[in-house]
Formats: C-alpha cells, structure tokens, sequence
C-alpha cells in the first residue's frame, strides 16, 4: 500500500505499546468475555496504568495532552486485535470529549482524572427503544424542580451502559406542552449510583458478544443543577459537533478491521491446499485478494486525509459521513469475501474472520445509519 505519511515516530512507538498490551493482555481474555458478556473492570485500571485512557485531554486534568493521531492508533490495534469487547474509545474519546468541550471546570475535574486512570467506566447515553438517529424526538425528560432536575425515561444500546458509573445522558428539558424539539434537548451527567438509575443486563447480540451493552432506566431520578453539562437546551448542537470525530472513529476502525481480515485471510489462503495445490495459488483467490487490497489502500488514503483535515480543524461533516458509510460497508464487504475465501472453516469462531463477520456488521449502523449518512451527503449535494 502507499505509505502512510501521517505518524511520527513517537506514535509508532506508541503503537508497538498498545499492540503489545493488546496481544499479551486482552486477546487470551477475550474467549471469557464473550462468554459473560461484559469485559473484567481490571482491564480498565490497567489501560489506565498503562496511559492508553484519556490520552488527548489536557495534563491538568489526568490526561497525556496528546494529538488524536494517538487516539486513531488505539482505534487502530483495537481493531486489528479483534478486540470487540473494549469500549475505550467511547470513554475516551467520545464521554471525555464531551466534558472537555462543553463541561466547566468542577466538571471536568471531578470526571476526567479517574477516567484517565480506568477507576471509573463512562457511557453516552443518547438512543432510546422508539428513537435512534432522530435524537431531536428523544422521550426521556429531566423537569426543572427548581435546585434539581427529575430525569424519567429509558435509553437502549448503550455502550459501556452495565459497567458505567457515570453516563452523560440526552434528555428533554422541557416540559411536553412546550417542547421544540431539537432546541429543548439538554445534557446531563448522572451518576449511576443515583436512585431510580438502574440498568438491564447486557442485552443479546449476535455479535459484540464481550462489550456491555445495555438498557439504561431512570425512574424519578434526582439530579443536581451543578450536573448539567453546557446550557439549557444546547445538547443537540452539542451533539452535532461530536458526531463527525465519532464518525471518523468508526471510519479508522472500520479499515484496520478490513486490513485485519485480509492479512488473516492471506496467510491462510497460503497454507490451505485445495486439490493440491494453495488456495491463493487460484486466479479467482488471487484476483479476489488483489481487488480487496486496492480498495482497502483507496479508503486507507480518504481516510488518513480526513485525520489530517481533523486535526486542522477542516473537517466538514459531509466528509466524515462519506467516510463512515463507505469504510464501514467496505469493512462487511471485505470480511464477506474473506469469509469465502477461508471455506466452511470461516464459519467456525476458532478462527478471527468469523468473529469479525458478526462483529463488523454494526458499523453500518450505530454513529448514525449508512442510509442516513447518505442522506447528509445529498442534503450538502443540494439535491
């Protein structure tokens, strides 16, 4: 593939640590955490210890004061590892952002120090049973009792939801006679330890099997004024400015994942003999690794340019979509054909390819469905 020209050494070096932590600390745990459903808490302090938590928010508040190439390493390994069940990057780049961008200074110090050491796991609490990307319809309501808010309503699919000590969480702030939509969404921080906070178990799914995603329900939950996060009714345009970084997170994993499932598969197709001879060794395998290969490398480059635009602060939110939708269909494309290429042995969960066919398949949908992705595009095309 063409060079990558993006990372200093610095962030190479940075990359063999989180690598090295990846293979030697959460792969051989990985099998036990499918199989209850949630990743052990410890992996979190020991993220923490390592310095793989945080990393971009400021020193003063626990953080390296890193770029987010740093954080597009970790999102990087983490998918090459299949490390499905993690949900660092949520807590750290995503919750962290948050606080760091529209919370005060209190704020800021009461959460984001513990959660660069992993003493505390965060969630972001936005979907809801009858409403997912259409945030500005959310039902889940936080009245004004004067010195507190009374937060009643439920959230679902709610990454790092069963772990999570703290989440921020999207509420209307106004009351249903004098809702306006968009513009009465507020954020909260509630912690989980508040009555009337209580949690489902990790729901069931096909595939994401070790990460704790969960219902989240608030019943009569009393939460203190000092627990908003930025203004009254700004949580949608807060929201609107986190969505393109959370986009791009996908778009990074998505093509490491691909770039994952093609070497797998290529070091397989090598050893597997097929009427004596190599599976890769077949024009049609050939012909397949070399398509994948291509268009990996194309999507690798958008991508990369966008990190660059991003750090730049020139992202636009047309092509972070662009990014998110083409990556993530480009990712199920690429581990459908690799699946393929390995034979009935795709199918068997020994292998990595197989958990990623169940695993990569959300990526079309969370951050906001492909389908709504396109939609902004056209929207930017004035079609």
């Amino acid at each position: 593939m063409i060079p990558r020209a993006l990372f200093q050494p610095e962030h190479e070096e940075f990359r063999r640590n989180v690598r090295r932590f990846m293979q030697e600390e959460v792969v051989p745990k990985h099998d036990t955490w499918e199989a209850q459903n949630q990743v052990d808490r410890a992996i979190w302090k020991r993220a923490g210890e390592l310095g793989l938590l945080c990393i971009t928010m400021p020193e003063e508040y626990g953080g390296g004061g890193a770029d987010r190439l740093y954080s597009a390493v970790l999102i990087e390994e983490q998918s090459r590892a299949g490390a499905s069940g993690l949900g660092f990057s949520l807590h750290t780049d995503i919750v962290s952002n948050y606080l760091n961008n529209f919370g005060s200074h209190e704020q800021k110090l009461e959460w984001l120090p513990r959660m660069a050491t992993g003493e505390i796991v965060t969630a972001i609490a936005m979907s809801e049973p009858a409403v997912g990307t259409d945030l500005q319809n959310i039902k889940t309501r936080a009245l004004d009792m004067g010195d507190h808010y009374l937060v009643n309503g439920s959230k679902t699919f709610i990454t790092n939801g069963y772990l999570a000590d703290m989440a921020i969480v999207a509420v209307k702030t106004d009351p249903p006679e004098a809702d306006k939509g968009a513009h009465s969404i507020s954020l909260l921080i509630v912690e989980a330890n508040r009555k009337g906070f209580s949690k489902g178990a990790p729901l069931k799914k096909i595939g994401m099997k070790a990460q704790d995603t969960c219902e989240l329900f608030f019943e009569n939950v009393e939460v203190p004024k000092a627990n908003l996060l930025g203004a009254a009714g700004k949580g949608f345009v807060a929201l609107m400015k986190e969505l393109p970084w959370e986009r791009m997170i996908i778009s990074i994993g998505s093509i490491a994942g691909a770039e994952a499932a093609l070497e797998n598969t290529m070091d397989y197709t090598r050893s597997r003999k097929v009427m004596g001879q190599s599976v890769a060794s077949f024009q049609n395998s050939r012909f397949r690794l070399a398509e994948m290969n291509t268009e990996i490398g194309l999507g690798r480059v958008y991508v990369d340019r966008c990190l660059e635009l991003l750090l730049k602060g020139q992202l636009s939110p047309e092509d972070a979509a662009a990014a998110k939708y083409w990556c993530s269909d480009l990712y199920c494309r690429v581990v459908d054909q690799c699946l393929q290429l390995h034979g009935g042995y795709g199918y068997m969960l020994e292998y990595p390819i197989a958990r990623a066919y169940v695993d990569c398949r959300p990526t079309r949908i969370f951050g906001g469905s492909n389908e709504v992705m396109k939609e902004l595009i056209a929207r930017s095309m004035s079609i």
